[in-house]
């Protein structure tokens, strides 16, 4: 009876494990948790595998978020990335392209590619896109045609945007980094809520 009882236990955590899906964050130092004591719990992608287990939710999350990425270097690494099951992607980058001035078309078609390799390995899976805005240095034609990738590119892929990552978090005290790019803890914590909002309706 003893014997019978664990394989049954067992059998109900392999269907538990088979049952779990996936959603990945791909991005750039904001994903990653640049500048925090520990990533690994404070990032946003941590916070929001609490909100899902918080919830029962049969989901992991996958920080993949690699500090200094550009669009284009995303563009090399997702296919790596891409090795491991996907039922989410949620497509935050842009904002170093941003910083270094690259031309937004070439960031558009970049973000472009990395959709269509995601839908090409994993066509049912759903992506979700993440946008960031341009620093006014740039000029306001440089931002104006920045901040149009996103929901241009939303729009055309019929992918749910997250108008601005930041939101609620830049130029707010206690919520920037010295630097006045990355959120701190506290921070992360409002950027978690904003891509929940959008996230937990695909969950």
């Amino acid at each position: 009876m003893l014997l019978f009882a664990a394989i049954i236990g067992l059998a109900a955590a392999s269907a538990r494990a088979a049952a779990t899906r996936t959603v990945v964050f791909f991005g750039d130092s904001l994903t990653a948790g640049y500048g925090l004591e520990d990533p690994s719990t404070q990032a946003f992608p941590a916070i929001i595998q609490k909100k899902i287990d918080q919830a029962g939710l049969p989901w992991r999350v996958v920080n993949a978020g690699l500090s200094g990425e550009t669009s284009a270097g995303g563009l090399r690494r997702v296919d790596w990335i891409l090795r491991q099951p996907v039922d989410v992607f949620v497509l935050e980058l842009g904002g170093n392209d941003g910083l270094r001035g690259i031309p937004p078309a070439a960031t558009e078609a970049n973000l472009q590619a990395i959709i269509d390799r995601v839908r090409a390995k994993y066509p049912a899976a759903r992506i979700v896109l993440a946008g960031i805005v341009a620093p006014p240095n740039m000029g306001p034609d440089f931002t104006r045609a920045f901040a149009a990738i996103f929901p241009a590119l939303a729009e055309k892929n019929h992918v749910p945007l997250i108008p601005f990552l930041l939101a609620g978090v830049v130029g707010k005290l206690g919520l920037d980094q010295a630097d006045g790019i990355h959120p701190t803890a506290e921070g992360h914590v409002v950027v978690a809520d904003t891509v929940w909002n959008v996230l937990r309706s695909l969950l």
